[in-house]
């Protein structure tokens, strides 16, 4: 899949890893649709990059009504689409049991896999009913899905029960769901990043991020989302890549703490 004349859309499209995505396609030549909560920046995202080529659709993945009619939109406002990124994601952090014995909220729980897991599902399948449209290329291939997984779902740490959990489940999924679309020629990869300098890391003093930085093996840096952007060009550029979950951490494995 060439990157010029595509459509993707991307959840969490209007910062973090989705705008770094975003902004890849459209210098690439593509059309986007930026999938994004009210609250967002996704409105002001697209006027920068230009309203003809790129489009900002409200949506809270958690709520099925709404993946249904921002999906159905994103589809309407280019006539197909090639490439799906679910970027869209939180992450809460609270212990099991605290010092104090205070339980972890259920709720908390609860909306982190509604959102980084639940959510993702219903935006992939969406995506592959509009995918399975679409006039296939001489390989067979119809779209390509790229779901966001993080490291924590192999090493989670202390704290990090729900994020775990929910980006494990994003793991688990990445084959079953390669193998479920390969009939309509759709491939499904992740990518696992492990410390990436977006915005769950703001407000962190250079203390702190020293230590994060130095987590990293090498290069010693905070991962950046035109990294991200350029992993799932190689996606879309290589067909071959399908059913793999990919980690992009500068070989970093998080210890206990």
């Amino acid at each position: 899949m060439e990157v010029n004349g595509s459509v993707g859309v991307v959840t969490g499209g209007a910062s973090g890893l989705g705008e770094g995505l975003v902004r890849m396609l459209m210098q690439g030549g593509a059309r986007a649709v930026v999938l994004d909560l009210p609250s967002s920046k996704g409105a002001e995202l697209v006027d920068e990059l230009g309203t003809d080529s790129a489009q900002f659709v409200e949506v809270d993945v958690a709520q099925p009504d709404q993946v249904e009619r921002a999906m159905a939109a994103a589809h309407q406002a280019f006539g197909r689409i090639d490439v799906v990124a679910n970027c869209a994601g939180v992450s809460p952090a609270s212990l099991v049991l605290s010092r104090n014995k205070d339980l972890y909220p259920l709720d908390v729980f609860r909306r982190a896999v509604d959102i980084n897991l639940n959510g993702l599902f219903d935006v992939v399948r969406w995506s592959a009913y509009y995918m399975s449209n679409n006039e296939p290329s001489a390989e067979g291939e119809r779209g390509l899905i790229v779901n966001v997984a993080s490291i924590a779902g192999y090493e989670g740490q202390m704290g990090q029960a729900a994020y775990a959990a929910s980006k494990g489940g994003v793991i688990a999924l990445t084959l079953p769901l390669a193998r479920d679309l390969a009939r309509w020629g759709i491939r499904v990869m992740a990518v696992a990043p492990g410390i990436m300098d977006t915005g769950m890391l703001a407000g962190i003093d250079e203390e702190r991020r020293s230590k994060l930085i130095d987590i990293h093996v090498f290069p010693k840096r905070l991962g950046r989302p035109d990294d991200f952007a350029r992993l799932v060009r190689c996606f879309m550029e290589d067909t071959l890549l399908n059913g793999e979950v990919v980690r992009l951490d500068a070989a970093t494995r998080l210890n206990v703490r």
